[in-house]
């Protein structure tokens, strides 16, 4: 699996979070981090993709600031 670190300028707070953590969840992902102050989520996934379409549709557009890693 590749590593990235995602910006997601729109995640502001604790919901933010929860909601991006129930997204990667859902999405099956075994490793991430969640950095609020950061506005980042650092994941493992071979479907960047996706994951990427799923955070869209879940109302947190997302790209890729740092990967694969």
């Amino acid at each position: 699996m590749s590593r990235y670190v995602l910006s997601v300028p729109d995640m502001a707070c604790h919901h933010c979070v929860a909601r991006i953590t129930k997204t990667l969840e859902k999405e099956g992902l075994p490793t991430f981090k969640v950095l609020l102050d950061d506005k980042t989520v650092d994941v493992e996934t071979e479907a960047l993709d996706a994951l990427l379409g799923a955070l869209d549709d879940a109302g947190y557009p997302a790209s890729v600031k740092e990967g694969p890693i």
